[in-house]
């Protein structure tokens, strides 16, 4: 537990710088573009999520399991999965880039009601293989358990793209809110790639070469996991955004967009810290009790960690909405009671949901992100015409209580 709480602390400080360059953003594009811009950026921010959730499909959970178990054998005992990651990696890029330049204008149209903006989405297809590098390398640091490292080159990359969003976006206005949202994600990847270039895991034997079936197998359950997770998390908050829109409004919608974007930076420094320690960690656990048995030690040190956060941002709502936004979000306020209850259920759930990850269970992963991405959406549509904008907060926080039920009472079947 000591090293789970080092970790956090140490993930805690490039979160906190993260939530800074956030907040900081969030407050330009509030003061230049309201609560219609900051609706749009949401949206843009969850088509890049998807996006680069399925070129990264390869190069995240599976990476990091496979260096954690095989680390201390050598670079070229974990060198066939990473050759594997790369591999599937140029394959989706070759099918995903074509696929998103065709389709540019229907997908703005949907997001945006707007084909002009089709620009958008041609930027963010063109600049995806960087995003994956920069993933590639994060995840072989993280599988290492390189936490300093991990954190330091974080830090740079949130400086660096934070830097060049904060230029476009004073420059030109949403546009350049829309673009910079767009291509984040890349500048990452190329920082990461110029910072790993002289480190001995970066060399051109353990990325190229033969593949066994094996190792092509892992990673592509877990990329199965990964396209599940980015086809609908992003996507069911585009529906949810729009179905705010339709009964709404877009001012409304923009007023829900600055809550759940409160409670997406500060639940970072908990969700950083699980990815960062917890999954190399069970990946390395054998056993269903001695899985459990970590699964209930991190929740003992975790939850009360999130309810504080939670119970701190809730006082300090008003103070957030001041700094963070403009008084044109000033009725945010009432819809933080339950999201931030919902945040608190959300993370107790992924405790008991993360074995789908360390061990691959990919069929109860796969199955369980469809189900309640679709119930989310079909709650926020119930209660959005029963409650306004404050169902969408109700739908989330019902959504995470049955999601945390399931994986409870299931958590041993797919731990094995």
């Amino acid at each position: 537990m000591k090293r789970l709480l080092k970790v956090t602390a140490m993930t805690g400080l490039l979160t906190l710088l993260r939530m800074a360059m956030g907040f900081v953003i969030a407050k330009v594009v509030a003061i230049y573009t309201g609560p219609t811009g900051m609706a749009m950026l949401g949206q843009v921010q969850s088509m890049v999520g998807s996006l680069n959730g399925i070129i990264n499909a390869p190069a995240g959970s599976g990476v990091v399991r496979f260096t954690a178990e095989y680390k201390e054998q050598g670079f070229d005992a974990c060198a066939s999965w990473w050759r594997a990651a790369l591999q599937w990696v140029l394959i989706i890029s070759a099918i995903v880039i074509p696929v998103g330049l065709l389709l540019a204008k229907p997908i703005a149209s949907g997001l945006f009601k707007d084909v002009n903006l089709a620009w958008v989405v041609m930027a963010t297809v063109c600049v995806l293989p960087f995003a994956a590098i920069g993933t590639l390398c994060n995840s072989v640091i993280n599988g290492q358990q390189l936490y300093r490292r991990y954190v330091s080159l974080g830090m740079l990359s949130a400086l660096i793209s934070g830097g060049v969003m904060l230029v476009m976006i004073a420059l030109h206005k949403i546009e350049g809110a829309l673009l910079a949202a767009a291509v984040q994600a890349a500048l990452i990847g190329v920082v990461m790639f110029i910072a790993n270039l002289r480190q001995p895991w970066f060399k051109l034997r353990y990325w190229w070469g033969a593949v066994g079936p094996q190792a092509r197998k892992d990673i592509g359950k877990y990329m199965l996991m990964a396209i599940t997770s980015a086809l609908t998390v992003p996507v069911s908050l585009i529906l949810v955004r729009n179905i705010l829109i339709d009964q709404v409004g877009w001012d409304a919608t923009g007023q829900w967009q600055a809550v759940y974007k409160i409670s997406e930076v500060y639940l970072g420094v908990i969700t950083m810290a699980l990815g960062t320690y917890y999954l190399p960690r069970l990946a390395s656990l054998t056993g269903v009790d001695a899985i459990i048995s970590e699964i209930h030690r991190t929740a003992r040190v975790i939850i009360p960690v999130v309810a504080i956060m939670a119970l701190g941002v809730y006082l300090l709502r008003d103070v957030a909405i001041s700094l963070l936004f403009t008084e044109a979000f000033r009725s945010a306020r009432d819809l933080f009671a339950i999201q931030l209850t919902g945040d608190v259920i959300k993370i107790l759930a992924w405790l008991y949901a993360y074995p789908m990850l360390s061990r691959g269970a990919t069929k109860w992963f796969m199955s369980t992100e469809i189900v309640f991405t679709m119930s989310f959406v079909a709650l926020t549509y119930a209660l959005v015409q029963q409650n306004g904008v404050v169902g969408a907060n109700i739908a989330y926080t019902i959504n995470y209580i049955i999601y945390f039920i399931v994986v409870f009472f299931a958590v041993k079947r797919f731990a094995k």
